[in-house]
């Protein structure tokens, strides 16, 4: 006995689905409807498919018209599917930039992707009508996380941990330094702990594996020993593309760093950053947080497109403990995609601690090659000449514990 339409709806709702405006045109202008049933067919010729319910207008003007466009919806763009699914009143192309493709049909120029498709195929469906459209027109306006579909709801990617994280410290050595302290013994027994480490120039063992240089200009790094990576700040391509040329003539790998990144104000100028360093060929991409400090709803706004944006690019993030919030950001950052993170041994330049970020990574089970256990004693030696408490928050706690 075939099961009852509520039960069949429940049913298929568990099955998540991206969310398309399906869209055509006839004499009296532009008609389109929120679709899910949007599927690829073939390659060669580029044919989708899509179904459409007998009893809806749009389906009656692609059987007559023979054309239709796909519009793919991103992350911020419910409420525009909620309008074409008719769930809000008036005219559903208003207060959206669309434009007609080459068919006719409309498409939305800030989705995710279109397709502009002629109708070659129409297959009875039962109460729908299967059209297969071979695609005469496509394009990807923009990258950002796409809007999701399941179980009736309107939702986004789930957040998935990652299997292991990657910590560097970028802030012990500038520290040491700016209190006249010592810093090689220190620097060493965080190596020793398989955290790369950031020196000054002229510094560290020519060849050492796990060391970091900041420039300003790729001239600075002529007549130095060869670093792991050569850090620079974002200014623009052609600074990017200078300092990235010189550094891989060394032999060095390069990380590019953007200033700021999470201020409220800057998403549009940390997409064109990111951009910028990945076409000027940077091997790592970082984003600095700088003050009054960002909130994890910040955060997880940014990384959804800056990790889109990077695509191939590893990201990098160093957040501050201002306010508190740096642990529950680098939590925020670890559930958007983020596997590296940059910090420094008892957080004693502001940042987040090394040991800090490694303890939430054990009680997250999120693995690590970086020993904790190796930087906890490193921290202890810290202390003993920092001349003041350390402010990190975990550094007492042995790996393993599972409570404070």
């Amino acid at each position: 006995m075939a099961v009852d339409a509520e039960t069949f709806r429940s049913a298929l709702g568990q099955w998540p689905t991206g969310v398309a405006l399906v869209t055509t045109v006839s004499g009296d202008g532009w008609h389109g409807m929120t679709a899910s049933s949007l599927t690829s067919v073939s390659l060669d010729p580029p044919l989708v498919l899509v179904c459409l319910d007998h009893r809806i207008h749009t389906h009656e003007l692609v059987s007559a018209g023979g054309v239709f466009a796909v519009s793919v919806l991103g992350k911020d763009q419910a409420v525009l599917g909620q309008r074409f699914a008719g769930r809000h009143q008036g005219d559903r192309f208003a207060d959206a930039p669309w434009r007609a493709g080459p068919t006719g049909s409309p498409v939305l120029e800030t989705a995710l992707s279109w397709l502009d498709c002629r109708v070659v195929h129409a297959y009875p469906g039962g109460d729908h009508t299967i059209f297969v459209g071979e695609i005469v027109a496509a394009g990807t306006p923009r990258r950002t996380a796409p809007l999701l579909f399941h179980s009736r709801s309107w939702g986004q990617l789930a957040d998935p941990l990652p299997t292991e994280i990657t910590v560097a410290d970028t802030g012990l050595a500038a520290a040491l330094r700016g209190r006249g302290l010592p810093a090689a013994a220190l620097l060493e027994a965080v190596r020793a702990a398989n955290v790369r480490t950031r020196v000054a120039l002229p510094g560290g063992p020519a060849g050492h594996a796990a060391v970091s240089v900041l420039v300003d200009d790729p001239a600075e790094l002529d007549g130095h020993g060869r670093a792991e990576i050569v850090e620079f700040r974002y200014r623009d391509r052609d600074h990017a593309e200078a300092v990235a040329g010189r550094a891989a003539a060394l032999g060095a790998r390069t990380a590019g760093r953007i200033a700021d990144a999470f201020a409220g104000d800057g998403h549009d100028r940390v997409l064109k950053a990111l951009a910028e360093l990945a076409a000027a060929g940077c091997d790592e991409i970082a984003l600095d947080e700088g003050p009054p400090g960002a909130s994890p709803l910040r955060v997880r706004e940014l990384l959804q497109d800056a990790m889109a944006e990077a695509a191939a690019v590893p990201v990098r993030v160093r957040f501050t403990e201002q306010g508190g919030l740096g642990l529950a950001n680098a939590l925020t950052a670890m559930k958007s995609g983020v596997r590296h993170f940059d910090a420094t041994l008892g957080g004693v330049d502001g940042g987040l601690c090394t040991a800090d970020v490694l303890y939430l990574a054990e009680r997250l089970e999120v693995a690590s090659p970086a020993d904790r256990t190796v930087l906890v004693r490193a921290a202890a030696e810290l202390a003993t000449v920092w001349g003041a408490p350390l402010p990190a928050r975990t550094y007492r706690i042995p790996s393993g514990r599972t409570t404070p």
